[in-house]
């Protein structure tokens, strides 16, 4: 399996990650009203696991490149990958605007997995398939436990 790869840098991954964080980095900085996602976390260990997923899954979208994928071109999955940032923005400015629900809560957890696992496809990398599962996996629960149930 590993013959089919090669290291190399894929700046797609890293603009996706990059992407994907903007809502992130606003949010450290400014807080939204009725901001629930700063509430200790009661999820700590799947967190942690996340957490070293995510890292995983960033590195192996960035540094395993599939010696059969094309260059990057519009596809069905990178559609799919646009469709779930753009309903990831959406979710964070309807969380902004003070709704906070279950639905707004599935918003900000499910596209951003979503997109990266619908990268990691179109770009056939099954090396970053393995964290970037674990690590939606891992973020539905906490978004579940700690904000719906």
């Amino acid at each position: 399996m590993l013959k089919k790869y090669k290291l190399g840098f894929d700046i797609w991954g890293l603009l996706l990650f990059l992407i994907i964080m903007i809502p992130n980095f606003i949010w450290f900085v400014i807080p939204a009203p009725n901001d629930i996602l700063r509430s200790k976390s009661i999820t700590e260990t799947i967190d942690t696991v996340a957490s070293l997923c995510q890292v995983l899954m960033i590195v192996a979208l960035c540094i395993f490149k599939n010696r059969e994928c094309n260059k990057i071109c519009v596809t069905p999955f990178i559609i799919l990958v646009s469709g779930c940032c753009l309903l990831y923005f959406f979710s964070w400015i309807v969380y902004y605007s003070g709704i906070v629900n279950a639905i707004v809560i599935l918003g900000l957890t499910i596209p951003p997995c979503l997109a990266f696992l619908f990268f990691a496809i179109d770009r056939k990398n099954g090396i970053a398939l393995i964290p970037t599962s674990i690590f939606t996996i891992c973020h539905l629960i906490y978004g579940v436990a700690n904000f719906i149930i």
